[in-house]
């Protein structure tokens, strides 16, 4: 398959799982789910497909992901806990205002509904090659 292609099926995807779900929660109560930009969901996609493999299964499951990461955060606090959880690992004095208290408690914020949005989305890491 094409790069092209790929990202056709995946924006088309994208454009379909809100439908779906909508669907399938249709007999259940409401819930909040925050506004994000498709440029951010596809990016997160793409990345989560990248640590999780390329299967076309995981463009639903990492697609499910961010649905779930969408109910419980606003944009703006995704996108700092998102980084933070990015560069909490970077070394040396560039990663110092990564390793605050502030950002360690948003990293392990973001860990967390990320891990459980993992569960209830059936993301599973890829084999070590």
């Amino acid at each position: 398959m094409t790069y092209r292609y790929c990202v056709r099926l995946l924006l088309a995807g994208l454009a379909v799982a809100p439908a779906i779900a909508l669907a399938a929660d249709s007999g259940q109560a409401a819930t909040h789910s925050y506004d994000y930009p498709t440029q951010g969901r596809v990016e997160y996609v793409l990345g989560c497909m990248d640590d999780n493999g390329h299967d076309f299964a995981n463009v639903y499951k990492c697609s499910c992901a961010i649905d779930h990461i969408a109910q419980a955060l606003p944009y703006d606090d995704y996108v700092e806990q998102m980084t933070f959880s990015k560069y909490s690992t970077l070394g040396g004095e560039g990663g110092n205002e990564f390793r605050v208290d502030r950002a360690k408690a948003q990293t392990k914020n973001f860990r967390s509904i990320q891990t459980e949005a993992f569960r209830a989305c059936g993301v599973t890491k890829a084999a070590a090659k």
